[in-house]
């Protein structure tokens, strides 16, 4: 996700966080520590929150809603249709 404003706080942390994040940021070259906490708030993003939350899924949903369905009559004629 990629937003347009940005906005700004202080957070306080702990030692072992800070470690964590200095420990992100030199693993995958970022500039400072917003970056490194900007990543880590991606990431739990992309895995914990729950699909309808996460923009991808939607845009996801909006293309196979547009697409022509295939109607059947019953569980086993979808069944058959499957096995070919």
């Amino acid at each position: 996700m990629n937003y347009n404003k940005m906005v700004q706080g202080v957070i306080k942390i702990g030692q072992e966080q800070d470690r964590v994040l200095n420990i992100v940021k030199a693993q995958n070259s970022l500039k400072n520590k917003s970056q490194a906490i900007e990543l880590i708030i991606n990431i739990y993003a992309d895995s914990f929150l729950e699909p309808e939350l996460r923009e991808s899924c939607i845009k996801k949903l909006k293309k196979i809603e547009v697409q022509k369905g295939k109607k059947f009559k019953s569980i086993d004629e979808l069944r058959r249709s499957i096995e070919g």
